[in-house]
């Protein structure tokens, strides 16, 4: 058991737990002493009865709806546990030890928090007067070793040819928007097309909790404060965004856009910051094209649909939609090419999607990934980089009659 890399500290509080167990001459076997032993580690050094799920890495997230109701997400489902906390005090004592190891909090006057845990894990927490049923509690989990290409490439959630296509795109320094909806995998595919951005290049990520996990020797993390409890030194991902440009960003890498900082980012890529990427909370490529505009103006500025729309058309290069299946699973379903702005309207062209055939009497999603046969027109950008681009990725497959 490593709870915190302390052996002495453990070793003692085992020793000290034997040593009480003695002392109350309780009938207990090894396995029980043992038992109360790991129990006791949990409770003082760890997170209580989550210890055993944030220790099975098949588990990606953890929801805890009450001291009494714990659920997991594993493989994309959805299994409720038999785990509990003694009750909503106890719950409420692990939220806490979460959130105070980043320097937040959670009381009735700031009732919603976001925090991460020492591994990277993402943590919410909402307790009352919000939360009727009693504290609620949300960790997406991470891998302890990132995703690579290759492993999205054997779960089916990308083709190799579109896996090839990304790979260069972010080489070529196109700026990539990536859209899903919650839980779809954007921050994981950011993480992953993140990745290829060469070694040499000095990078900065913002993001509102910090997940990015970049293993290039040259990453700036910057992460965004809430204010404190007089609602006075917040720290918003706009102002991130604006102090990033100041600090000699070859990239910038926003985890998702939610808000004004949208225009910002939008000014950096039209203004010599290529190679961008970001994420988007939507449910097409079209919808997150919407969504960027809506976010541009909640910064209220007098800037026309038209202005925006031009603005959005010239910054952003791809969108990348990646969406989570009836059966769990991941898939990119389109990687669409922003090609400009026709009589006011944003216009794209899917360069691949995933054509989904059935389900399964299993319930598994059916179905491939394909080229449209379009050859994208930012193909001019790769050759500029040097870059090869193969043409045949962007085959169509070939029907019966053809074969």
């Amino acid at each position: 058991m490593q709870l915190n890399g302390n052996d002495e500290l453990e070793a003692s509080i085992e020793r000290t737990v034997h040593i009480l167990l003695d002392e109350e001459r309780l009938p207990l076997s090894n396995t029980e002493r043992q038992n109360v032993v790991r129990d006791v580690m949990y409770e003082t050094l760890g997170l209580g009865p989550l210890e055993p799920l944030l220790a099975d890495p098949n588990i990606n997230d953890i929801l805890v709806n009450g001291a009494q109701s714990v659920w997991i997400d594993q493989n994309g489902k959805l299994k409720e546990t038999d785990i509990h906390f003694k009750d909503d005090n106890h719950l409420l004592h692990v939220i806490n030890r979460i959130v105070s190891r980043v320097g937040r909090r959670v009381d009735e006057s700031s009732p919603i928090v976001d925090a991460r845990l020492p591994d990277g894990s993402r943590v919410n927490a909402i307790i009352a007067p919000l939360s009727i049923d009693g504290p609620v509690l949300s960790i997406r989990r991470f891998r302890p070793n990132p995703f690579q290409i290759e492993d999205l490439i054997a779960k089916n959630t990308i083709s190799a040819n579109m896996a090839e296509f990304l790979q260069k795109a972010v080489r070529a320094r196109l700026n990539i928007l990536v859209s899903g909806g919650t839980s779809a995998g954007k921050t994981t595919l950011l993480n992953v097309l993140s990745g290829h951005i060469s070694d040499e290049e000095r990078i900065v990520t913002i993001e509102d909790t910090a997940e990015l996990r970049l293993q290039q020797r040259h990453v700036i993390r910057l992460e965004s404060r809430p204010a404190n409890i007089e609602g006075q030194g917040s720290i918003t991902q706009r102002e991130l965004v604006k102090n990033a440009l100041r600090m000699r960003p070859d990239r910038i890498v926003v985890g998702e856009v939610r808000g004004p900082e949208a225009l910002d980012m939008l000014q950096a890529m039209n203004t010599g910051h290529e190679g961008s990427l970001t994420t988007v909370h939507a449910n097409s490529s079209r919808d997150a094209l919407s969504r960027l505009e809506t976010l541009v103006l909640l910064g209220g500025v007098e800037l026309s649909q038209r202005s925006i729309r031009e603005q959005i058309g010239s910054a952003f290069d791809l969108v990348v939609q990646i969406k989570r299946l009836l059966d769990g699973t991941r898939r990119v379903v389109s990687i669409t090419e922003v090609t400009g702005v026709q009589e006011g309207v944003i216009s794209l062209q899917d360069i691949f999607e995933f054509e989904q055939t059935g389900i399964d009497a299993d319930g598994k999603v059916l179905g491939a990934h394909r080229a449209c046969g379009i050859r994208p027109l930012v193909e001019h950008k790769f050759a500029e980089a040097g870059i090869e681009l193969p043409l045949e990725i962007f085959a169509p497959p070939k029907t019966e009659e053809a074969k």
